[in-house]
């Protein structure tokens, strides 16, 4: 065996074989650390904006909801562009708009010029890089699923670990004010989208795309490609007809909803609430930082634990650790108090989505062409999403402070934490034998279940 061989089907480093879908995971974890985490980070930057342009709470929690509605709604869309034409010709979609909204962003005078490039551009680009992304990601694995997602996930955790320390030394680097704000959209658009772009060209569509079998697939399984073309277009609408008569399908957007509209306060206003009592700006965005990084403990481990021992426990655990901690924010004034709840909800907050993927493959099977699917549960946690900015940015502008804002959201975390309860085990597949409706033709080779045991 050679000591090096970068061919993908023949993959060999230091003299040892490694799956090329190991490779897969790391190209999609850069482009999802670099599409996602300068985006997401941005919440630190809402004092800067009512600071920079009196816009008000309300008015810039507004932006946050459009970009959470549209990149929701454009969730199905995104799915089924990925599901039909390959997630290799979407993702290069995904980043032009990306440098297009970062860029406009910077160059925004007026708050519907916020609305437009930063809450529908962006809030596109994100769509994808959230929902086919994913999807193609489960493709590659019959065993090993949770670690793949588990470090999948985790870069999104880790991002703003790197992206909140970058847009607060640009935003000093010229000078703070508005010219610091412009930059810091400015020169992570340009830089992210170049690499995304340069990335795309080491991601595959499916094993198939290059002759190979998922990881973990028998050996005698044939390798069929089933994720372009007319097959797939085949493929996604039987499915998906059959996966809407499930009550999980119609449970998953609402659970997503519940928990996104519950942290979506907290990653939107926490930077906020702690400079409402007093705290620093560069500690209280060391905050939002922490709660990032803690997160990424769980974004790893829940997958992991959601393949092996069922997603519909784990997902009921961390939704309840991201429900309780809000309690404490009703007595924080200090720095370390507010640092606590990050620890705290960090965890449940990082594997409150990273089991989503998991799940769906428990219910669904391993050859489903869950993209579209997984597109529907994405739109439930943008307009979640969108609802928890909105309403929060709100009841801070009526009420003077954050009480309101809290309680909110631990009332919707806590309706999530019921709706997961309500789901049924991942002991079996929801839909074993969806493939009997298809045409002969586009079937696949029989696939041993990924159902986990909760």
């Amino acid at each position: 065996m050679a000591y090096f061989n970068l061919k993908p089907s023949n993959l060999v480093i230091a003299g040892r074989p490694v799956h090329y879908a190991w490779v897969i995971v790391a190209v999609g974890a850069v482009m999802r650390l670099f599409s996602s985490s300068f985006r997401s980070s941005s919440s630190i930057l809402i004092p800067r904006l009512v600071d920079s342009f009196g816009w008000s709470y309300g008015a810039v929690g507004l932006g946050f909801s459009i970009q959470w509605i549209v990149s929701g709604m454009f969730g199905p869309t995104a799915g089924w562009l990925g599901d039909r034409y390959g997630v290799r010709w979407t993702m290069r979609l995904g980043a032009v708009l990306f440098i297009v909204g970062m860029v406009l962003t910077g160059f925004m005078r007026e708050l519907w010029q916020f609305y437009l490039f930063f809450g529908v551009i962006l809030s596109a680009a994100m769509g994808i890089f959230q929902v086919p992304l994913t999807a193609a990601v489960t493709l590659w694995f019959r065993k090993h699923l949770g670690t793949g997602m588990g470090l999948l996930q985790s870069s999104q955790g880790i991002g703003p670990l790197i992206a909140v320390p970058v847009m607060l030394l640009i935003i000093h680097l010229f000078g703070g004010g508005l010219d610091g704000l412009r930059a810091a959209f400015w020169i992570p658009g340009l830089v992210g989208g170049a690499v995304i772009l340069m990335m795309v060209r080491f991601f595959y569509n499916e094993p198939a795309q290059i002759g190979m079998r998922p990881l973990g697939a028998p050996e005698d399984e044939p390798i069929t490609a089933v994720q372009t073309g007319a097959i797939a277009r085949v493929r996604t609408k039987v499915f998906l007809k059959q996966a809407q008569r499930t009550a999980a399908f119609w449970n998953l957007i609402g659970i997503h909803f519940w928990g996104c509209a519950g942290h979506a306060i907290i990653l939107v206003y926490l930077v906020a609430m702690a400079e409402d009592e007093g705290v620093g700006a560069g500690v209280a965005a060391g905050a939002f930082v922490t709660l990032s990084v803690t997160s990424t403990i769980t974004r790893f481990a829940v997958p992991v634990v959601a393949d092996r021992m069922g997603s519909k426990g784990a997902m009921a655990v961390c939704f309840f650790l991201q429900t309780a901690p809000i309690a404490l924010l009703f007595f924080a004034h200090d720095a370390w108090q507010f640092y606590l709840f990050a620890v705290l909800f960090g965890i449940g907050f990082g594997g409150e989505m990273s089991a989503f993927p998991i799940i769906n493959r428990q219910y669904y099977g391993g050859k489903a062409p869950i993209g579209t699917t997984y597109g529907y549960q994405m739109m439930g946690a943008g307009v979640g999403m969108a609802t928890g900015a909105l309403i929060g940015g709100q009841l801070r502008d009526w009420t003077g402070d954050f009480d309101a804002t809290m309680a909110l959201s631990l009332v919707l975390s806590l309706v999530g934490v019921i709706s997961i309860i309500m789901l049924p085990s991942t002991k079996k597949e929801l839909l074993p034998n969806w493939e009997d409706q298809l045409p002969e033709e586009t079937r696949t080779a029989p696939a041993s279940s990924p159902a986990g045991g909760d």
